[in-house]
């Protein structure tokens, strides 16, 4: 049986063959990696992106001729193994670890079923659809002990850790408020007619757990836009660029592996002002408006002892001391990714814990995902970081999860 067949049977997505994992590369070993969909993030990051010591040496997307796009964009593409199906890609290539680019309702199961190769894993943001699949992928990462990075840089710029541990340090006193751009949420798909389906394109795997519905391009090149897809993966959408502030925000307050308690809809409405109220007394308040700055990609922390705001590689405040020894501005554009992949590949080498690492990351996308519920059934909702369940609320625990199509459920890790 093939492994296109394998994973249609089912057998694939209960245990896909795991493959022992690869021996910790020596420090002048060569680390081999390739790319899961390669549309315009990966097709950045190859072309702008320093990879060091690290090799690209397979790509693969459902939508094939876009590997050869990715492959015209470096020296070394013709080169490339490149596959219309990631577990050809994962059989027949010598790889240390992926890039994950895909659509975000794609990203977990391809991670999972890397991490069941013996692969390292490089997973874009935001990191999972539902709380469900984040709570499978973390323990799927340790069952198998692998690393996985998520693609928040904030974690890794230098300027942007030390501002967080001038928050979490108590540089500003007791964090009273902090506040967020006030991002935009998913919308809902309606029915249109089908439209031509672009040459190359396998539909069936790029809708993946979803449903199977007519081809059509706002779903195929829009699919942030859409709920089913994404939770608000638009620019300035709660799990897009929302993601890399409640990212911040979590780092900031050393909340990384916990969240919020209460979260209050402040407002009617599918795209309301929301409040996470936090342990201590910290209020995350999502009220700020969207001016289409970058430096909402971060937040407005408001202290006792003074006020920090934390962008992109950036960060001001009203204790001009408080810069005297910061490190330098990290800038936006090509090499902005730098120390995150640095970090990445130097975990591999160590397995260590990278910085945005798997818990890490679903945790914060838990926020973004509390925010949407929250907005979703329009009262008060009470959370338990601990279990990761609301507290006797049988209505909203159900949105933590989605039931998925025949032939992508997840798989079960022991």
């Amino acid at each position: 049986m093939d492994r296109r067949s394998f994973l249609k049977n089912g057998a694939g997505v209960a245990a896909f063959p795991y493959v022992a994992a690869p021996a910790v590369r020596g420090a002048n070993d060569a680390i081999r990696v390739g790319f899961v969909g390669v549309g315009g993030r990966a097709q950045y990051l190859i072309q702008h992106e320093d990879f060091g010591d690290a090799r690209i040496t397979a790509v693969t997307d459902c939508w094939l001729p876009r590997c050869e796009q990715a492959a015209k964009l470096h020296p070394d593409g013709g080169r490339w193994g490149k596959y219309s199906e990631y577990e050809r890609m994962f059989e027949k290539e010598k790889l240390d670890a992926v890039f994950i680019e895909t659509t975000t309702h794609a990203r977990v199961l391809i991670a999972l079923h890397a991490l069941q190769a013996g692969l390292d894993v490089y997973a874009e943001k935001p990191l999972t659809l539902t709380v469900e699949e984040g709570q499978v992928l973390v323990k799927a990462v340790r069952h198998y002990k692998r690393v996985l990075q998520t693609g928040t840089q904030q974690r890794s710029m230098p300027i942007n850790i030390y501002a967080s541990r001038l928050v979490s340090g108590g540089k500003l006193g007791k964090i009273k408020k902090v506040i967020v751009c006030n991002f935009i949420g998913p919308e809902r798909w309606t029915p249109k007619p089908a439209e031509p389906m672009p040459e190359g394109l396998d539909w069936d795997r790029w809708c993946n757990q979803t449903e199977l519905r007519p081809y059509h391009s706002q779903l195929h090149r829009g699919w942030a836009r859409w709920w089913d897809y994404d939770g608000g993966g638009l620019s300035w959408g709660v799990s897009g660029w929302g993601t890399h502030a409640l990212d911040q925000v979590q780092d900031a307050l050393g909340t990384s592996l916990t969240g919020p308690l209460e979260i209050v809809p402040e407002e009617p409405g599918p795209q309301c002002k929301v409040s996470l109220h936090y342990a201590g007394g910290t209020v995350v308040s999502l009220e700020q408006e969207i001016i289409k700055d970058h430096q909402q990609l971060g937040a407005i922390f408001e202290g006792t002892n003074g006020r920090i705001q934390i962008i992109r590689g950036d960060f001001r405040t009203d204790r001009p001391e408080l810069k005297k020894s910061a490190p330098d501005i990290t800038k936006e554009g090509p090499g902005e990714n730098v120390f995150h992949l640095r970090n990445f590949f130097e975990c591999i080498r160590s397995r260590k814990k990278p910085n945005a690492d798997v818990e890490i990351a679903h945790r914060s996308n838990t926020v973004c995902h509390l925010v949407n519920m929250a907005r979703e059934t329009g009262r008060k909702l009470r959370w338990d970081p601990k279990s990761e369940k609301f507290a006797g609320d049988a209505e909203a625990n159900r949105l933590l999860s989605r039931p998925r199509r025949k032939g992508y459920e997840l798989p079960r890790i022991a």
